[in-house]
């Protein structure tokens, strides 16, 4: 079978491999799509401390079940299904107070196991011991099954911001994680979304798919004035920095009003992952600054029924569908920025 492996940063292969089976305890899917993310192009460029080589990369995973191994239940040939990419251990005392998102002994699809830019995947003992194999709802299809994993993700950061009815909203970063949070938001109540983006092209391209009461193009105006100006002066309630940029951090907390939300979803690089925050700022307005690392089980769960029942809809931000002989191509499309979601269908 095709799979795409990384051997090292800027060594990524796409070769053919011997298709795997299922041990005791494993599920064997035929990967119908795996979407790709910002994650694939930091991966392929520069590694990842826990990827240990070869390895096949893809970690938002939607296939058919064809085989299952020893002592597996409640699974059969046939079944649709969609497969958590971080995996928590379910026992540690953060997993047992139901904080699974900052587990300290956390797995991954893609990273410390064989990941979906593949034909075929196994589907490790640990997702399924933390309910991670999830059924695809009828009127879902593979592709966006999908995009449930970064959705989650989403999820998870606006349950930590508690974004509710009547916010106003700044988003920063059009790609497609600020696209799910522009509905996302709407979708938990927000009054107002507005979209903040550097690229001209990037904040057209998603702005006429999600339609963003505000669409600022922060290459053409301070984005902070914008905000304010839109505002009559008060400030959002909530701003969810969707980039790796620092300077979108420290924006965000100028854009908040008094006792506004702001999350820091998007990491920073590691060489530069330190900002310059304004303390008395959070202190006189009291603002509150969350971070928010991935998704839970739980999470999937919520992206997949919230994508079914059309609260959510995602099938349009995949602007690509590519066979896996072309799997590089679809990294690249992400890195320049050029598509929103880009699936890769084996």
């Amino acid at each position: 079978m095709k799979v795409l492996r990384f051997y090292a940063p800027g060594d990524v292969r796409i070769e053919d491999v011997p298709e795997p089976s299922p041990g005791e305890g494993e599920v064997k899917l035929r990967v119908r799509a795996n979407s790709t993310c910002g994650t694939d192009v930091k991966i392929t460029k520069s590694g990842h401390q826990r990827i240990v080589p070869p390895r096949v990369m893809g970690h938002e995973i939607a296939g058919e079940v064809v085989e299952v191994g020893a002592g597996v239940t409640g699974w059969s040939p046939g079944d649709r299904v969609q497969v958590i990419a971080a995996i928590p251990c379910g026992t540690c005392e953060f997993c047992q107070a139901g904080r699974m998102t900052v587990c300290p002994n956390q797995l991954s699809m893609g990273y410390d196991f064989d990941g979906g830019f593949a034909q075929y995947v196994i589907v490790p003992p640990q997702v399924l011991a933390v309910d991670g194999l999830n059924r695809i709802p009828e009127n879902v299809g593979y592709a966006e099954a999908s995009v449930a994993e970064p959705f989650a993700c989403a999820i998870n950061a606006q349950e930590l911001i508690d974004t509710h009815e009547g916010d106003v909203v700044v988003v920063v970063g059009s790609g497609p994680i600020g696209c799910l949070h522009v509905r996302l938001a709407r979708a938990r109540g927000a009054a107002q979304v507005f979209l903040v983006e550097l690229s001209r092209e990037r904040l057209d391209l998603a702005a006429d798919l999600v339609k963003p009461d505000a669409a600022i193009c922060a290459a053409e105006t301070d984005p902070v004035e914008a905000v304010r100006a839109l505002t009559n002066g008060r400030g959002v309630d909530v701003v969810i920095t969707a980039a790796a940029s620092g300077q979108a951090q420290e924006q965000a907390l100028r854009m908040v009003g008094p006792q506004g939300r702001v999350s820091f979803f998007g990491g920073l690089p590691k060489d530069r992952p330190t900002i310059t925050l304004d303390s008395n700022l959070v202190h006189y307005s009291e603002l509150t600054i969350k971070g928010a690392n991935g998704s839970s089980p739980e999470h999937n769960k919520q992206a997949l029924a919230m994508i079914a029942d059309g609260r959510v809809p995602v099938s349009d931000l995949i602007t690509h569908r590519l066979p896996l002989d072309q799997v590089l191509d679809g990294i690249a499309i992400v890195q320049n920025g050029t598509g929103i979601k880009v699936t890769i269908e084996p």
